[in-house]
């Protein structure tokens, strides 16, 4: 479980889903991704915290990085086979929570709401 204790794992997850991603282009779909979702309270994901991820990600077997040695290096992720049968073991969680949102939303309020 020590592979999920990262906060953005599950959106480096999901924006490698689809394929292989560069860099600044896995930065921007997952706070693109977190604008869409309307997680207001959310900060941005900053470059710092993405490349602590990705080495984190990387040293654990759930990425491969690639560097294209151009005269400017141009670096790109992908997901290993083992995080893709990680990611379709979390789908079934992502679908719960799409479905639970509004009432996870309304709870989180309701919370917010309550003095001390």
């Amino acid at each position: 479980m020590r592979l999920l204790a990262g906060r953005w794992v599950a959106a480096v997850l999901a924006a490698l889903a689809e394929g292989p991603l560069h860099y600044t282009d896995l930065l921007t779909a997952i706070n693109d991704n977190l604008r869409r979702a309307g997680t207001a309270r959310q900060r941005p994901l900053t470059e710092k915290v993405l490349t602590d991820t990705l080495r984190r990600m990387e040293r654990d077997g759930l990425l491969l990085r690639h560097r294209e040695p151009t005269p400017l290096p141009s670096v790109w992720y992908e997901l290993t086979p083992m995080a893709r049968s990680l990611l379709r073991s979390l789908r079934p969680l992502a679908e719960w929570a799409q479905v639970h949102h509004e009432e996870l939303a309304a709870a989180h309020k309701r919370r917010d709401e309550q003095p001390g």
